[in-house]
């Protein structure tokens, strides 16, 4: 296994992986991602949006608010953090 590959983590487990937008990198080594999904009400047939926030832990810290990043479930890092940063998959234009 090369360092690349333990450094993304590709030796754990695979995880949940959620696509999201930054909302706040204000911490440090700690970004808020907000996962926005659409679901179908029950009864009225209306499609409504959902939206969850999580803690997910950035290494480098690398990302900035109003990035597109996808992120993988990982162990609990701390109180809130069950998260960690996959990839950065769109830079927020300035």
């Amino acid at each position: 296994m090369t360092e690349q590959q333990q450094a993304d983590g590709a030796d754990r487990g695979q995880g949940r992986t959620l696509a999201g937008v930054a909302r706040k990198s204000k911490m440090h080594k700690t970004i808020i991602v907000e996962v926005v999904r659409t679901v179908k009400h029950p009864k009225y047939n209306k499609f409504l949006k959902k939206r969850a926030r999580y803690y997910a832990h950035d290494e480098n810290n690398e990302v900035a608010a109003g990035d597109k990043v996808v992120i993988v479930e990982s162990r609990p890092l701390s109180r809130l953090k069950r998260w960690r940063l996959q990839s950065i998959a769109e830079k927020a234009k300035v």
